[in-house]
């Protein structure tokens, strides 16, 4: 086997690793880049392979970032099954689609308002070709082998959200794992991710490579932000990702309210994709830890607000109320409108709850930016910013070293998935820690497993 790193090397996003025998071609994960412009802008590139030789797609898990380049590449030719476990499968059923929408909807926006330096803005890939890749999914169970040409591949839970797993790859008598994104052993939602399989090689994510979440009571910070601005009749703003994140925050909300910590004010969860994320957690119960009764009761936390127009009349509304939208970095989605209205006044709250990409207007209100732009105007940020540190479904440096004791010593590690401070922060904690050999590759590099 040999492997080409086609993503995810030097920033967080764009996850695509190339696997390749004299036989057969695999493509792991096919994501999205976000952030900054710069890194945004490979999305547009030629894709360095032809899709058409690409005999399989294998995602590690269903978010944007590892899964929603796949679109793109099946309207250019792919052919082949994309392989995915059954939690993965569910979630792509509506983030495909949802992904192709707004990227129509965002282009159509700036056409309208000529906040576009392209004649037309145009979309990466439409809701219709987000849908017609779903017919190209095959579905898997955990640690149950299969077949692409004469490369075996297994998936293996690694929490983080339903149907995350890392993958692992076995061909010639050589072994490669590739971890995706890997879970937080006492998550709130989700089950602690499994050993990663032996391998000879290891690719290994470190979004927290650099960092530990800490010793934080998540649940009692957050019920101090829901009081401190209900209690001014303000406006909570949470920017959440729709698959996991916006989950665990109705189930924290709703055993606060349950216990009489904070005041039963009206909660919207204003994301569609939200909304079937979180319906598809009764359809998979044995991927994660909630009780049926616990899944019933956050589903009934929130006012599930479905249409454009339902959307709309929230920013006419007063406090105290709680919206949770999509995105969680706050780079598209109905959230936009909801700053637009509310970030103008010291009543309001706009509360973080996860990693924000550098470039993201996430990263700029976490940074303290005193104004935030917006479909090509500027906003002033008079609501208060606040972070909650400890949500992250990402395990930090700590975990993921733990998670790595639990599987022999490969001969080599490649440090992906991180910005460039937090991989070699880790490489290093590799190599001083868990005394492997460690390195952060290059974007384009090909290696000989």
């Amino acid at each position: 086997m040999k492997l080409t790193f086609l993503g995810a090397t030097d920033t967080v996003t764009g996850s695509r690793y190339l696997v390749e025998t004299a036989n057969t071609r695999i493509l792991v994960d096919c994501g999205l880049f976000q952030g900054v412009k710069r890194v945004r802008e490979r999305n547009w590139a030629p894709f360095p392979v032809d899709p058409d030789s690409i005999d399989a797609v294998v995602l590690t898990h269903a978010h944007i970032d590892h899964s929603g380049y796949v679109p793109a590449i099946v309207r250019n030719g792919f052919r082949g099954k994309v392989h995915v476990t059954g939690g993965t499968a569910s979630l792509l059923n509506i983030l495909w689609p949802d992904s192709g929408h707004l990227q129509e909807e965002e282009a159509k926006f700036r056409n309208r308002h000529r906040s576009t330096k392209h004649s037309p803005a145009l979309p990466l890939y439409t809701e219709r070709e987000g849908i017609n890749a779903l017919s190209r999914l095959a579905r898997h169970p955990f640690e149950e082998a299969f077949q692409v040409g004469d490369i075996t591949v297994s998936f293996h839970r690694t929490g983080h959200i339903l149907g995350a797993g890392s993958v692992l790859l076995e061909a010639d008598g050589r072994r490669l794992a590739i971890s995706g994104d890997v879970g937080r052993p006492e998550d709130p939602v989700m089950l602690p991710p499994d050993p990663l399989p032996a391998a000879d090689v290891v690719l290994v994510e470190s979004t927290y490579g650099n960092r530990l979440h800490g010793d934080i009571d998540v649940s009692g910070e957050l019920g101090e932000v829901v009081r401190r601005t209900m209690d001014r009749q303000g406006v909570l703003l949470i920017p959440a990702f729709a698959v996991g994140r916006a989950q665990t925050l109705l189930h924290l909300l709703a055993q606060l309210q349950a216990k009489g910590e904070i005041p039963k004010v009206p909660v919207y969860l204003n994301s569609p994709m939200a909304i079937a994320a979180t319906d598809i957690l009764l359809e998979h119960a044995s991927d994660h830890r909630l009780t049926p009764q616990e899944v019933r009761d956050l589903c009934e936390t929130a006012t599930y607000t479905r249409t454009v127009e339902e959307s709309k009349s929230l920013n006419k509304k007063k406090g105290p109320m709680i919206i949770i939208s999509a995105a969680g970095m706050i780079t598209g989605g109905r959230i936009l409108h909801h700053l637009v209205s509310f970030i103008g006044s010291g009543k309001n709250t706009v509360l973080i709850t996860g990693f924000q990409s550098p470039g993201t207007r996430g990263s700029a209100l976490v940074g303290g930016a005193d104004e935030i732009k917006i479909y090509g105007k500027y906003h002033r940020v008079v609501a208060d910013v606040e972070r909650l540190e400890g949500l992250s479904a990402h395990a930090d440096r700590d975990e993921l070293l733990e998670w790595l004791k639990g599987t022999e010593k490969p001969e080599r590690a490649y440090v992906i998935h991180g910005e460039p401070e937090s991989q070699d922060a880790f490489r290093l904690a590799l190599k001083d820690q868990l005394g492997w050999n460690a390195t952060v590759p290059e974007l384009g590099e090909t290696i000989q497993i």
